[in-house]
């Protein structure tokens, strides 16, 4: 029954998916956006516990309830912990009425042909293990487009195709993340070539078996909208991929049946030497706003 529940919540519900999922290479730049200079920690571990701290702090605020935020995409750590004695997963769906989602995978290659493919995964078949008893829904995988590469965006697409089949088999819903940097010297060309690419991506997939996607807000407004409307995609979520808040509610108002899913933007107004109320407080604002545009298109 919590399968079919999260299902039905994940494919229709109104709101947007919150991203808490900061990996070594952007958490110390969320750490200083938050507040907490390099400085203030030695090592990988000292900062994890920063930002796990972080996002404790988000998750028990009251703002952060199932009334807007359909579900949170969590790092592999944060799935591993507990808030008060109850694992994470659990609490978000039991108490706070959010799906949980879990990033799998292990960061990118260096940039070939335009694209940054994921590096290889040998530890994915035990964490899905694991995701699957602690009550994860789906999953997160992110690779990088720069450039309008016709080659190199086909390989990421096929690479992020071929790891999604094999993570529905574990039952879990995958989300296929190839973001366009809004750096992008072409970013509408690099686009229009990722559209097309996920379109055949998506006809080649297994009878029963559906997708997320997470992109970009693109540059020419409802540009996936053949992918909104795909039957083997369950939603389409934007990323904030840099643009501040406010830039990127207005730019996703006007892309039709596409979620917010932001991580960044999500957290800009968050500081660690504020109070819990205040926290609260911003974080509705960010909450409001992110639901907003997802909800109510121009």
């Amino acid at each position: 029954m919590t399968d079919k529940q999260m299902a039905a919540q994940m494919a229709g519900k109104p709101g947007f998916v919150a991203a808490l999922d900061q990996s070594g290479g952007s958490t110390p730049e969320a750490l200083r956006l938050y507040g907490i200079p390099d400085t203030a920690y030695n090592g990988d571990a000292e900062m994890f516990d920063l930002i796990h701290e972080m996002r404790v702090r988000i998750m028990t605020a009251p703002a952060f309830s199932g009334d807007k935020v359909i579900a949170a995409i969590l790092f592999e750590r944060t799935m591993d912990s507990e808030i008060s004695g109850k694992p994470i997963p659990s609490y978000l769906w039991e108490d706070r009425g959010i799906i949980p989602l879990l990033k799998v995978d292990a960061g990118r290659e260096s940039e070939s042909d335009g694209v940054q493919l994921m590096k290889p995964m040998p530890k994915l078949d035990p964490l899905l293990e694991r995701a699957v008893k602690k009550g994860i829904h789906g999953t997160k995988m992110r690779s990088v487009v720069r450039l309008p590469s016709a080659s190199g965006i086909a390989a990421i697409v096929a690479q992020q195709f071929e790891v999604a089949k094999h993570i529905a088999g574990y039952g879990l819903t995958p989300i296929i993340e190839p973001e366009v940097l809004i750096s992008s010297p072409d970013k509408a060309g690099a686009e229009a070539i990722l559209r097309d690419e996920i379109s055949k991506g998506l006809e080649a997939l297994p009878d029963g078996v559906k997708v997320m996607l997470k992109l970009t807000i693109p540059t020419v407004a409802d540009l996936y909208k053949p992918l909104v409307e795909h039957r083997n995609v369950a939603r389409v979520l934007a990323l904030s991929g840099g643009y501040t808040r406010t830039d990127a509610c207005e730019r996703l108002k006007h892309n039709k049946g596409v979620i917010a899913s932001f991580s960044r933007a999500l957290i800009e107004e968050l500081r660690v030497s504020t109070t819990d109320t205040e926290l609260n407080e911003a974080l509705s604002r960010a909450i409001n706003e992110s639901y907003e545009a997802s909800v109510h298109k121009a």
